[in-house]
């Protein structure tokens, strides 16, 4: 009998108004489920700092969702990193998630590799570190069962990742895939290599084909062949796109947590529709009650 399933899921900060709503609509939903934790994004070179921030203190205020920022060494100082740690503390904030982040231009080396800012932290465990020093966060950091795109192979990123958790980690999300074979081997690799914090698979739902074949082209990620003619011919019928995206990961959840897996952390996208739907069918029910301020959201959905 499979354990209780635990859950997480990810957001990135709006732009604008209308993406605002849709996330707070998905943080609503979503919040019912009474996931372990939920997670905001920086932009890929840090560059939504602000909205992260904005979008953090409003979960953590208006909701009873334990809520994780992104935190990334690219484009701030030491300083600046560890005032703004300082801050999530000083709110209430105990979760962070600490990322070496995707290199802007100004960070890459002559050969387009990716070379530290002398003044800031280098590296993902050295990110870790530091924030530490601040207070007892509980740190996630992440991981690539394919290996990193940047790095010669998943045996580099184990032992990036054993610096990680050295450093101070206590949680490992990897980066979405589609072959559950690749995950298992790169968890028992890890268990092998005295990696004993919780490897948690990311999950990415498929809302559109050319949207994930983007993602996937930047971190390295494989999209299988048989994944890709799943969804052929369904450019412009979404209703039959989502129905078959609910039920691969519903399939990749369940065939994991036959192998003993017992959390996931889903990358929503800021949709609350096909995560909802996947947790629904792996037992998880809305709790009464789970998500203050629900009201108040429909009603700006009827507004707006």
């Amino acid at each position: 009998m499979p354990k209780p399933l635990a859950v997480s899921f990810e957001f990135f900060p709006p732009s604008d108004a209308a993406m605002a709503l849709q996330l707070w609509q998905a943080v609503q939903r979503l919040g019912t489920l009474e996931p372990k934790f939920v997670s905001v994004t920086y932009g890929a070179d840090g560059s939504t700092r602000e909205r992260t921030h904005e979008c953090v203190l409003r979960i953590l205020r208006e909701t009873h969702l334990v809520v994780a920022p992104h935190l990334t060494c690219v484009n701030a100082t030491r300083a600046e990193v560890v005032r703004i740690a300082a801050d999530y503390w000083r709110e209430g904030i105990r979760h962070l998630v600490a990322l070496r982040g995707d290199a802007p231009d100004a960070s890459l080396d002559t050969g387009g590799h990716y070379r530290p800012q002398s003044n800031g932290f280098a590296y993902a465990s050295d990110l870790v570190r530091g924030l530490t020093a601040v207070g007892a966060f509980d740190i996630s950091v992440a991981a690539y069962p394919e290996g990193h795109p940047e790095t010669a192979g998943v045996a580099v990123d184990i032992e990036n990742l054993r610096r990680k958790v050295d450093a101070g980690a206590t949680r490992a999300i990897t980066q979405f895939f589609f072959d559950n074979d690749k995950f298992l081997r790169y968890r028992d690799r890890c268990i092998a290599a005295g990696i004993h914090v919780n490897i948690v698979p990311g999950i990415l739902p498929i809302t559109r084909l050319p949207q994930l074949l983007k993602f996937a082209a930047r971190c390295g990620a494989d999209v299988p062949a048989w994944l890709r003619q799943r969804f052929e011919g369904l450019d412009e019928d979404p209703g039959t796109r989502h129905m078959i995206a609910a039920h691969l990961a519903i399939e990749q959840v369940e065939r994991l947590r036959r192998h003993g897996v017992e959390e996931f952390h889903f990358y929503t996208l800021n949709r609350a529709e096909l995560t909802f739907a996947i947790c629904h069918a792996m037992g998880m029910r809305p709790a009464v009650n789970a998500a203050p301020g629900a009201a108040a959201a429909a009603a700006d959905a009827r507004v707006a």
